[in-house]
């Protein structure tokens, strides 16, 4: 924990929704920003394009919270920028509508602002797992489903990005870069993800700085039963490989943390699960190993997918104009 006294910073909390289903987690989360132990702070939910969902959480939360309904779907990354636009906070901060606040989440975050000059601040991402921890899932891979994974920083350093459901800007920053790139980010008909990483590199590109990671800022994911499955997470898997190509489409820049997390995979994260395997003699580890292979293979091919199609499709292009 930071020893400093707060200044008081007004923060705001964009919470986004969507699915009817998905209310009584919405709620859980909005709940839990509304019990922070800071004072200063907004909640301002973006509905996309749900007016029955809209009306419902107008009625359930009255004056405590503003609702904005889109017309239409427009996908999390537009609907996180326009809440942000909405905002009258100092600083906007982004949870997911499946996800809950530790009480502390937003002091820890403003501790991060008011010690430095950091024009982004993050936390970690502790799994609600509610149908257990999946035996077979390597906890290098946390990241599939929204938690900090192993052999991430355990210490308040700078990170090109934390999770989009714990992230937090000055809000004058967030919109001078234009907020989240609308292309990349779940909506409702397809699931694209890497909205994070592309916005933390136009961070680094334009200010040369990154995101302030505060290990004490803890937002807990809810992992459905659904997300613990193999097929599920293999899936996942290969979507990221795609919004991982996708992602380098859309900025001119790169970064070396997929690169950086490949190496630990390989010289440190590998060969202590064999040595593991060795000593323990568990089945576990075993299933643990061969699946660091499975998952890291299809991310790889999700990604050489993404790479085919966009060569397909400039080959078609400059067809099409050669006639």
């Amino acid at each position: 924990m930071f020893v400093h006294s707060l200044l008081l910073m007004d923060v705001s909390v964009i919470i986004c929704t969507y699915a009817a289903e998905r209310y009584d987690d919405f709620s859980e989360a909005v709940e839990s920003v509304l019990e922070q132990t800071y004072d200063s702070v907004e909640v301002v939910v973006v509905v996309d394009g749900n007016r029955a969902v809209a009306e419902r959480a107008r009625t359930d939360f009255t004056d405590e919270i503003i609702v904005h309904n889109n017309s239409e779907n427009r996908g999390v990354s537009y609907s996180r920028t326009k809440g942000a636009k909405i905002a009258t906070g100092d600083v906007v901060a982004f949870i997911d509508d499946d996800a809950v606040a530790d009480t502390n989440w937003i002091s820890e975050l403003v501790r991060g602002y008011e010690d430095t000059d950091a024009l982004a601040v993050g936390g970690r991402m502790d799994g609600l797992w509610l149908a257990g921890r999946p035996w077979f899932l390597p906890e290098e891979f946390d990241w599939l489903v929204g938690v900090t994974h192993r052999g991430f920083t355990t210490e308040v350093e700078e990170v090109r990005n934390t999770f989009e459901s714990n992230i937090s800007f000055r809000r004058e920053i967030f919109l001078e870069l234009g907020g989240f790139d609308p292309k990349l980010g779940p909506k409702a008909d397809k699931y694209l993800h890497s909205e994070g990483s592309e916005i933390g590199l136009r961070l680094q590109s334009e200010y040369d700085q990154g995101v302030l990671y505060i290990p004490t800022a803890v937002v807990q994911h809810k992992v459905f039963k659904n997300r613990t499955k193999f097929l599920w997470l293999s899936k996942r898997a290969f979507k990221q490989g795609v919004s991982k190509k996708r992602m380098q489409q859309h900025t001119l820049h790169s970064s070396g943390e997929e690169m950086n997390f490949l190496y630990k995979l390989l010289v440190k994260h590998i060969p202590r699960r064999i040595q593991q395997i060795i000593q323990e003699r568990s089945i576990n580890q075993v299933g643990k190993l061969i699946m660091t292979f499975v998952l890291t293979s299809v991310v790889v091919l999700g990604y050489i997918y993404s790479a085919l199609l966009n060569w397909l499709n400039e080959l078609k292009g400059n067809r099409f104009n050669n006639q």
